[in-house]
């Protein structure tokens, strides 16, 4: 059967800026991207129905038996076998949305042909930003249940490393440890391929550390967090995730806070993830285009991909930073800085295009990463659509 994860669209409009360059279930919550979520428990690769200008960098694939699930949705075992049930025209509902419909058709079938089975169990649908450092624990613990199943960890042979409840702990090949402590009593910690903890590091769990990533001496990692692939991650962190290439290599705190790639902070840089009142943090929405009550009192950074902070730089409680910003100088920050703006509390201006991908080239040229015409052509369209979200704060 082929496997399609499609965008629904008042989601994908939902998680900006962090899909202007993604679709939805390139998101990473727990260990895994939602992706990688559905392909490991449905045994298959997956396509992607998503933005048309997104088409170029993840196609979609269609066949004459086509699973399509909603792309913010996380897997758990009834859901799967639900799933399972379903035949041909069939779809599973929830409050009379779909999340998942069998179909030879190419697209999604306006009407459902055969069954449309309303779900009534809970679900856990990444729907929101804050949503994703808010599962992050739980899905950390269902990953980890899922992928080491059957498995043995390489063992922590390190004389100076210290840990708690090691059981719950699992180290993929290559996994460098000196000195360190690692605390899984109250979760589970998860190192892949070729990660380092160095030094005097800390971590608590729910911890997972992606491909190649490194924790730099000293680093406080606490619960809830995930630090992707290929990413250096230093200071304190807590509840947190980052997708993957990013870097918070230096001291300074980041917490309830969701970074995408190739993003970077600078020395010293600190997020507020509580108010001094107390009250719920209010969070820009690209959906309702003004600030939203999330719910919370918890709630520190979103950063698109490619932005970057310069040392000293503080984030005001619930502040959400577009695609391609270049943020510096003292003070607190406005709570939406639009992508491609350049500048600080003292007053923004506009990230020229040509300068901001000749520096997300360079970046990705530090991991041998080739920045093609697909990324730069990615960059211009999501230059033209920030105007149609966001207000005007430069």
């Amino acid at each position: 059967m082929n496997l399609i994860l499609f965008d629904d669209p008042s989601t994908r409009i939902n998680l900006l800026p962090l899909t202007f360059t993604r679709p939805v279930a390139a998101i990473r919550v727990g260990i895994l991207t939602l992706a990688e979520k559905w392909e490991f428990v449905l045994k298959t690769k997956a396509s992607y129905a998503t933005a048309d200008y997104l088409s170029q960098k993840f196609p979609l694939k269609i066949s004459t038996e086509n699973l399509w699930i909603h792309g913010a949705l996380c897997p758990d075992e009834t859901l799967i076998a639900s799933i399972a049930k379903l035949k041909p025209g069939d779809a599973l509902c929830k409050n009379s949305t779909i999340i998942a419909v069998y179909t030879p058709e190419g697209k999604l079938p306006e009407s459902i042909k055969g069954n449309a089975t309303e779900y009534d169990n809970e679900i856990t649908l990444i729907d929101q930003p804050w949503k994703i450092f808010q599962q992050n624990g739980n899905q950390i613990k269902a990953d980890f249940k899922r992928i080491t199943a059957n498995r043995k960890s390489n063992p922590v042979t390190d004389p100076h490393t210290r840990t708690y409840n090691p059981e719950n702990i699992f180290l993929e090949e290559g996994v460098t440890l000196h000195a360190a402590i690692l605390n899984a009593e109250n979760g589970p910690i998860y190192l892949a391929k070729n990660s380092q903890v160095q030094e005097g590091a800390i971590v608590r769990g729910p911890f997972s550390l992606g491909k190649e990533s490194v924790i730099n001496m000293g680093g406080k990692m606490r619960a809830d967090t995930t630090i992707g692939p290929f990413c250096k991650i230093g200071g304190e962190v807590s509840n947190s995730v980052l997708i993957g290439y990013s870097n918070k290599a230096h001291d300074g705190f980041l917490g309830n806070s969701v970074l995408g790639e190739w993003c970077n902070l600078g020395a010293d840089t600190n997020t507020s993830n509580l108010k001094n009142t107390y009250q719920n943090v209010k969070v820009w929405s690209y959906f309702k285009k003004d600030f939203i009550d999330m719910g919370s009192p918890n709630c520190g950074l979103i950063m698109g991909d490619h932005s970057k902070s310069g040392i000293n730089t503080m984030f005001n409680t619930g502040t959400v930073v577009g695609v391609s910003c270049n943020v510096f100088g003292a003070g607190l920050l406005p709570k939406l800085i639009p992508s491609f703006s350049w500048g600080g509390a003292d007053g923004f201006k506009t990230y020229e295009l040509q300068k901001a991908m000749q520096t997300a080239e360079r970046m990705m040229g530090r991991k041998n990463i080739f920045f093609s015409k697909t990324d730069a052509d990615l960059f211009k369209k999501i230059n033209d659509l920030e105007n149609d979200f966001s207000v005007e704060e430069r």
